[in-house]
């Protein structure tokens, strides 16, 4: 199950959910969430790579491609956007099991 986990850009404020665990819409979804969540690149790599492996095995291929991206997509989004310079703006309990989950290191606190 995804936790919800509020980032805040450092320079211009804007505050975004992350998530991390296992994606249930990234399951029965595909690669759909990432482009309601406004991440083209990773929709259109994802889509491309999921066609070509269902595809090649006849379909079955692109049933395993989706159930492994439902267990990665949520961190690999939520440590994209600290890498473009967001920073948990959760509670301190809730930032403290965020950055265990992400792999990244805990932040200064961040007021929002």
């Amino acid at each position: 199950m995804a936790t919800r986990i509020a980032l805040k850009h450092k320079e211009s404020g804007i505050v975004k959910d992350g998530y991390y665990g296992f994606s249930w819409t990234t399951l029965f979804f595909g690669f759909f969430p990432a482009l309601f969540r406004s991440d083209f690149i990773t929709f259109i790599g994802g889509f491309v790579i999921w066609a070509i492996i269902g595809f090649m095995t006849f379909g079955i291929g692109s049933f395993f491609v989706g159930f492994v991206w439902a267990f990665m997509y949520n961190k690999y989004y939520t440590r994209k956007l600290i890498e473009r310079g967001y920073v948990l703006a959760g509670s301190d309990a809730d930032n403290t099991l965020a950055a265990s989950a992400l792999g990244v290191a805990l932040p200064a606190a961040v007021a929002i």
